[in-house]
């Protein structure tokens, strides 16, 4: 019985297709189309693509797609690289993924909110006990040396000088 490859490629060439057709009614690139054919697995990343690009093909042609997607998973399982489905799981896992996961099981639509409710509730406190303490405070305690801590010979406060050069305006009555 002919690999995979061949009978896509038998099929093709008995409905007198093209690469470039079957590349252009399936959305598979022609180098695919011709790695398909050849059953050059390694072309392709992942044992998903595979799969769903005979699928595809298969269905453009329209061959018996279980029977071929069975003698795929046959062929994959023979080749070495494609030989099992590759771990999800990727490496081991350290302490960030379980805090990831720890965090994905939240429910945000409650606990946002929550959140939200006590970051404004301790904005507020912290707001009301600053504004209270700026009220008590002396409003000239960061002025330094000036004319309103000056303290004359007998005791009574410096008064703001005069202009001298200014003219006698007559007061109108």
């Amino acid at each position: 019985m002919p690999n995979v490859g061949d009978q896509l490629r038998e099929a093709r060439e008995r409905q007198k297709l093209t690469v470039h057709d079957v590349a252009n009614a399936t959305n598979i690139k022609t180098d695919h189309v011709r790695a398909l054919e050849a059953g050059d697995w390694g072309q392709f990343s992942a044992r998903v693509y595979i799969k769903g690009f005979v699928r595809s093909y298969a269905g453009h042609l329209r061959l018996d797609v279980g029977a071929v997607s069975a003698q795929l998973e046959d062929e994959l399982s023979r080749s070495g690289e494609f030989s099992e489905a590759p771990s999800l799981s990727g490496s081991r896992k350290g302490p960030l993924d379980w805090v990831m996961l720890q965090l994905s099981r939240v429910r945000w639509a409650i606990v946002f909110p929550v959140l939200l409710g006590i970051a404004v509730l301790v904005a507020a406190i912290y707001g009301l006990k600053a504004w209270q303490g700026h009220s008590k405070a002396d409003p000239a305690r960061n002025l330094g040396p000036g004319l309103h801590n000056q303290r004359r010979p007998g005791g009574s406060p410096a008064t703001l000088p005069l202009p001298t050069n200014a003219p006698a305006v007559p007061l109108r009555r």
